[in-house]
């Protein structure tokens, strides 16, 4: 299903004065030198007058996704739409007051963020819905955690991709004028690490001089989850990004950690969603990683398990859908066994992050975020 938010905001004549056809094919809002952003339209506008937007705007996702498809009822798997469920009350269910969670990881910004978007990747309204207090609980820790001065969130480059992610996600859907200035500042934040970076890539602080294929794919990921949002991201970032990536790709398509050997399906599966993302679809390197994922349709990751569904499965879905389709049957039947009766997942992670990860696995059967869609 295409979002119905982003339409229906460059629809409205008045205060965003932009054009559903200013869209490109991809149905994204805005890239750097395109076209105005459309939520700094949407902030000129008075604030009862964004709340009816918002409000307007959440009702029609809801009739798009729910009467007009009929994707809730039709096409998602039963089974995948109780194991969502289910996970959704455990994490709402948990939740502290201060809108992070109390197991060992459960405070980090990045895990906060991963949980925000699973409610949100869920569809849940995060206005009036059942998970709103959730959402926007979960969306006021991760501005509380942001340092005003630099824009850094949390203590690492993961927590700060993955909690700037859900900025991204959340901006023009939650009611809250922190979310734009905040969502600014740490993409600039990004992009400024970056520059400062010898590889063009990113590691674990923002002063990293090195680099890594994972903190650079989470780093990218979110860049085009901001781009979809309206914050404008140069090409140059993203080709250099791919870049580095590419540098750590082996002759048979799979990426390793900081070289081109030891390759891994999890780095795989990083490094061709960024082509993906990129719509770099036509070289004999993305082929072969894709070639190389379709040989590990059964792996799964001993240290790591949910980090790699979260990549394999979005992976899969921009590469070949009919492979998606495939190991997404596999990946419902084996989070269905493995969850817990109160709805969580096991782990060495902690259950925030081990059931947020599990849960946006699934998320390509609903595709309500900008960053599923193709």
């Amino acid at each position: 299903m295409k979002s119905g938010l982003i339409r229906t905001e460059n629809s409205h004549p008045g205060c965003f004065g932009v054009r559903a056809s200013s869209l490109d094919s991809a149905g994204e809002t805005a890239t750097a030198g395109k076209m105005p952003a459309v939520r700094d339209r949407l902030e000129a506008c008075p604030p009862f007058v964004r709340r009816i937007i918002a409000a307007f705007a959440l009702t029609f996702i809801s009739a798009t996704a729910q009467d007009l498809t009929g994707r809730r009822d039709d096409t998602i798997p039963a089974q995948a739409e109780l194991v969502y469920e289910k996970g959704l009350k455990f994490l709402a269910s948990t939740q502290n007051e201060k809108g992070a969670w109390n197991d060992s990881v459960g405070s980090e910004a990045g895990v906060v963020g991963l949980a925000v978007a699973a409610f949100l990747a869920h569809g849940e309204d995060p206005v009036n819905g059942p998970y709103a207090k959730n959402i926007r609980n979960g969306i006021d820790y991760i501005l509380s955690q942001q340092n005003t001065k630099n824009g850094y969130i949390g203590s690492s480059m993961y927590n700060h991709a993955f909690a700037t992610k859900a900025l991204a996600e959340a901006y023009g859907v939650v009611d809250n004028p922190k979310i734009a200035p905040a969502l600014k500042q740490a993409v600039d934040l990004i992009l400024s690490s970056q520059k400062r970076n010898r590889f063009g890539a990113w590691r674990y602080t923002p002063d990293s001089r090195d680099a890594d294929t994972t903190v650079t794919g989470c780093q990218l990921v979110t860049l085009f989850a901001a781009r979809n949002a309206g914050i404008a991201v140069p090409d140059e970032a993203v080709r250099k990004a791919l870049a580095y990536l590419n540098n750590n790709r082996g002759s048979e398509g799979s990426y390793g950690y900081t070289s081109a050997s030891g390759g891994k399906p999890t780095l795989t599966a990083i490094g061709l969603l960024g082509l993906s993302l990129a719509k770099e679809m036509d070289s004999k390197g993305f082929q072969a990683s894709l070639e190389y994922l379709k040989k590990n349709l059964d792996y799964r990751d001993r240290y790591y398990p949910y980090y790699y569904e979260y990549y394999m499965s979005q992976a899969l879905f921009h590469a070949d859908e009919d492979t998606w389709r495939e190991w997404n049957a596999r990946n419902i039947r084996y989070l269905a066994t493995i969850q817990a009766a109160d709805g969580s997942f096991p782990g060495n992670q902690g259950p925030s992050f081990n059931t947020a990860g599990a849960l946006l696995s699934l998320a390509l059967n609903y595709r309500f975020l900008p960053i599923y869609e193709k």
